[in-house]
């Protein structure tokens, strides 16, 4: 599925999420393997929970509901790319370093949030899958991420 594709199905509820647990009604649900699970067993029941779909790599499962990818992390990172290509007129700040990132991201949030419509990264969610989660929390009102 080209992404385009997938950002038509994100823009029904701008809502996504790769844990069962947090899914809200219409949510996208990205079925992620990691070292110890396989998020596409998860499938169902993120469908169950209220996603609209749930994006899988496992092309064995079958229901209306999953769009099959070849890889859901890349369709996921892909995704964001895409919909961050979308908010031109969003500043982005971003942190880099060994300490201290996430202090510095929580003072500039609360020196921020007193003028303009912000978002920030939840806790310390900035690796290959954090990120990617965080711009596709970004609407079209927010100022600076």
């Amino acid at each position: 599925m080209l992404t385009s594709e997938l950002y038509n199905y994100f823009k029904e509820s701008y809502s996504v999420s790769t844990d069962t647990r947090l899914i809200n009604k219409g949510t996208l649900f990205f079925a992620l393997k990691g070292d110890n699970f396989d998020g596409n067993k998860f499938a169902e029941q993120a469908i169950k929970n209220g996603a609209s779909y749930a994006i899988i790599d496992d092309h064995s499962l079958n229901n209306p509901k999953f769009i099959k990818v070849k890889n859901a992390l890349k369709s996921l990172q892909d995704l964001s790319k895409f919909h961050r290509s979308k908010l031109s007129k969003t500043k982005i700040i971003a942190l880099t370093g060994s300490n201290g990132k996430t202090t510095t991201k929580e003072l500039i949030s609360e020196v921020l949030k007193k003028k303009y419509r912000i978002i920030s990264t939840i806790g310390n969610l900035n690796n290959h899958i954090g990120v990617p989660l965080t711009l596709l929390r970004i609407k079209s009102d927010t100022e600076i991420a």
